[in-house]
């Protein structure tokens, strides 16, 4: 008889609920419920006014959307509750719960129903960015080997800017909170009532390192007096590594969900990380890009190296017992989006209208006839700043080579070409520094749907890539946690590789890279690394300050 295990996926605005067989990796159902108070950007459900860049969130929304998911997909599905051998939980992160001691968060309670910091923030909020810029300029005295290993800098997405933006403009909300929480820890914390917190959004989010835990109190005190404690008060709760049980599911989240009492509950994870142990490959050297708006690089390593440019190096934090690395680029789908918005002509509008195609796929059909060079451009793809190797959003993007016969596809073409080169450079740090790249496979819809993109990256790596093999890859790779904390006594697995390669998939396609397109992107790609540092380290203070000029003159 067939066992299966539950991944559930808490998206910016909805939940998904994947069952899957874990004999095979066979995605059985999925039902996706959204959350009835959505991102709160403008104002609260009171009328209260937000301030720019605020992203909110109602923490109950959470378990009703979620108890809705799971259960319509039990029901719909027919399997038996008893033959679910576990669950599995990823969550975007850095996302925020103030909480009373007892879960509740602060946003139920009616005493602070109009104060915006009583309610989640969303990874999305970016209304603390001064904060995370003070958190990094005392981190670089008080806490360098901690902020080595996020390149020293803090995003204002990180856990601590947040916290300190409450500090400062609410102490009342800070002292009225027991506990400050990842969404995904508090959501498991709620369905099991066993409060832990899972070592990728611990690590990659908030500073914690497995050997040496978190800050001090001397660094948390510099930011504010409020904060010296806050690691022993306002942090509590056991570290534990991705993939780690978190306990059994409590009798009422079991009966809302449809499910057994004492199901195996998997300790959180970060979404876009979790999508890792759903490739069916994720051995040392095989490296994830996720590819998005932005666009994310992950491997796995049994080496804790200081790699240049990376996000964050951590202990069980992609796959359990392994050191995960994050890398990235802050600009990748964005660079489309700007394209197609901005620069294509009327007539190819027309074009792709009379081919019935649309203007990516006209863009793609004529960007993939060039050979390498044959633009006569150079690019730096830096719309959105720099992620890694160098780590500065004060950056902006150039092009090279523009003349009055340059057209649309050539600068279309040669955007794609700099981001496989950003992409070459953070695989030649990994590998400069020890941490071996041998294997990549894309995730996500650009992948998916530009084959002329996969090759040009395949071409400028010199390196096969190769697809995942699920649209619903971070539920995926939560189902495959449901089963490892499940274990072969509900059916699951004891091993997460036996996990990651029974239920994870990938394609079986293959970009295979063309040899002499390769050494033909050589002298191309040496000129984009002089560029890479002339205007990203020699020049930066010109690039920072046409940056600040804008800024200033548009108020």
């Amino acid at each position: 008889m067939s066992k299966y295990s539950i991944g559930i996926d808490f998206g910016s605005l909805s939940v998904r609920a994947l069952i899957v067989d874990i004999s095979n990796g066979e995605e059985i159902i999925s039902r996706v419920s959204e959350y009835p108070h959505g991102c709160m950007s403008d104002k609260l459900p009171s009328g209260v006014r937000l301030g720019v860049d605020w992203a909110l969130q109602d923490a109950e929304d959470y378990i009703s959307s979620m108890c809705k998911a799971v259960s319509e997909a039990m029901s719909e599905s027919g399997i038996d509750k008893k033959d679910i051998a576990g669950i599995g939980i990823d969550f975007t992160a850095c996302t925020v719960v103030a909480a009373k001691s007892d879960g509740r968060p602060l946003s139920s309670l009616p005493e602070y129903k109009d104060c915006p910091h009583a309610y989640v923030k969303l990874w999305m909020h970016h209304a603390a960015v001064k904060q995370a810029e003070r958190i990094n300029a005392i981190g670089a005295d008080l806490a360098s080997d901690w902020m080595k290993r996020y390149s020293g800098k803090m995003s204002s997405e990180f856990m601590f800017p947040k916290i300190l933006q409450v500090v400062e403009e609410a102490p009342e909300i800070y002292d009225a909170a027991d506990l400050f929480m990842e969404g995904g820890d508090w959501t498991v914390w709620q369905m099991t009532g066993n409060l832990y917190r899972n070592s990728c959004a611990a690590g990659y989010k908030a500073m914690w390192h497995d050997r040496d835990g978190y800050p001090s109190k001397e660094f948390f005190k510099a930011l504010n007096p409020k904060m010296e404690n806050i690691v022993e008060t306002k942090l509590r709760g056991e570290v534990l590594e991705v993939g780690s049980c978190a306990g059994g599911l409590r009798a009422d989240f079991a009966e809302r969900m449809g499910l057994e009492e004492g199901t195996p509950v998997a300790v959180a994870t970060i979404d876009g990380h979790c999508a890792y142990a759903g490739l069916g490959k994720a051995d040392p050297g095989t490296m994830m890009i996720i590819m998005g708006t932005s666009g994310c690089h992950m491997t796995i390593s049994s080496e804790d190296r200081m790699v240049p440019g990376i996000c964050g190096c951590v202990k069980g934090g992609i796959l359990p017992g392994y050191y995960g690395y994050e890398a990235g680029q802050s600009g990748f789908g964005t660079h489309f989006e700007w394209f197609t918005e901005n620069c294509i002509p009327e007539r190819y509008v027309k074009e792709a209208e009379e081919k019935g195609v649309s203007v990516y796929q006209l863009m793609e059909e004529k960007a993939g006839k060039f050979l390498p060079g044959e633009t006569g451009l150079l690019v730096l793809d830096w719309w959105n700043g720099n992620r890694s190797v160098i780590n500065d959003n004060g950056l902006s993007g150039v092009i090279v080579g523009m003349t009055a016969q340059t057209k649309p596809e050539e600068i279309y073409r040669a955007i794609i070409e700099a981001m496989a080169f950003g992409t070459r450079k953070i695989v030649e740090s990994f590998v400069s520094t020890g941490v071996p790249v041998n294997d990549i496979i894309a995730v996500g819809g650009i992948a998916e749907k530009n084959p002329h993109l996969m090759q040009i990256f395949a071409d400028v790596l010199g390196m096969p890539i190769r697809l995942a093999g699920s649209s619903q890859g971070t539920a995926l790779g939560a189902a495959v946690f449901g089963a490892l904390v499940g274990g072969k006594a509900r059916g699951g697995y004891d091993d997460i590789f036996e996990a990651v390669g029974n239920i994870g998939k990938t394609k079986d396609l293959c970009y295979v890279p063309d040899k002499d397109k390769h050494d033909a992107y050589g002298p191309l790609f040496e000129r984009y690394s002089r560029l890479y540092d002339y205007f990203g380290i020699e020049q930066k203070d010109l690039m920072h300050f046409l940056k600040d000029t804008k800024s200033k003159c548009r108020g």
